[in-house]
């Protein structure tokens, strides 16, 4: 088996006066995947995402990446925070530069690399985000869904390995989401691991390869998102309620040996090839009970 991009074994964590944030946690971030970090709001998954890029340290338990355990002393965590990136629920606390460029290129000017070279990182990065054109723009005047696009352009500058995303779709309208998926997808497409932490369940069933179920402090359960998914017991355990779509995929009878249905649109089409063939079934049916009608014959 390969080695794990990025794994946590025994976490454990405590705020000051005692307060328990992480249980003998247990995480496994593979290469190239799409990881959900799947819970109710509260329940510490923004602690468990500062883990992953050495901004909070566990009081007891590792993270190791590649395989090897971290340390945290300063080169160590340079290096570490140069493979795994983090982008914060709210863009406002990560940006903080006058201009949209200025703010992306922070980053690759302080790893000390050449004007080209920041040039060319930060076109990239504006170009993956398609907002190019607000290069020249203040920060302030964006819109709340650009912050986001400008969060995640600043931290893909750095051309991190894995980039962590906490609650990417919090607070946009649904075009916003659309457009947010739409970029990280393209990104993931390019080579990128993502892994992001959401209560939405329908968006991880949609969007994610992998999802670790957290409750409380502590993974439930981790694996392809279907079988996590469709795991009742372990939906029940973490309070949450199985995706809409994969409960009507299921009534469908749904082949769940083949790909499922993801989307909305694919389930939707489903349905309606489904109610499609019972209509015609049921009419052909009520075409075959109905009493032949006899000829009308002529007057007087």
């Amino acid at each position: 088996m390969s080695v794990p991009l990025l794994a946590a074994r025994g976490l454990d964590y405590r705020y000051s006066g005692g307060i328990s944030a992480l249980r003998d946690l247990n995480l496994t971030v593979e290469r190239g995947r799409k990881l959900a970090v799947l819970g109710a709001n509260g329940s510490g998954k923004t602690t468990l995402l500062l883990h992953l890029n050495g901004t909070f340290r566990p009081t007891r338990g590792e993270l190791r990446l590649d395989g090897d355990p971290v340390a945290y002393d300063r080169r160590s965590l340079d290096r570490w925070r140069g493979r795994v990136g983090l982008v914060l629920q709210e863009p406002d606390d990560q940006i903080f530069a006058a201009t949209v460029e200025q703010d992306v290129s922070f980053g690759p000017l302080n790893l000390g690399l050449a004007d080209s070279v920041v040039r060319e990182r930060v076109n990239g990065a504006l170009d993956a985000l398609q907002i190019a054109d607000l290069a020249a723009r203040a920060t302030h005047s964006l819109s709340f869904g650009q912050k986001k696009r400008v969060a995640i352009a600043g931290v893909l500058a750095m051309r991190p390995e894995l980039l962590v995303l906490d609650e990417p779709t919090a607070g946009l309208d649904g075009q916003g989401v659309v457009r947010l998926l739409d970029a990280l997808q393209r990104l993931h497409e390019s080579g990128a691991t993502l892994v992001f932490s959401t209560h939405d369940v329908e968006l991880a069933y949609a969007w994610a390869d992998d999802v670790a179920l957290f409750h409380e402090g502590t993974v439930l359960g981790q694996g392809e998102a279907l079988a996590v998914l469709r795991d009742h017991e372990l939906m029940r355990a973490a309070r949450l309620a199985p995706p809409l779509l994969l409960e009507v995929a299921g009534a469908l009878g749904v082949n769940w040996s083949a790909a499922p249905p993801r989307a909305r649109d694919d389930v939707l089409s489903l349905l309606r090839k489904r109610l499609g063939a019972q209509v015609i079934s049921g009419e052909r049916a009520a075409e075959q009970a109905a009493p032949a009608t006899a000829p009308i014959e002529g007057g007087t």
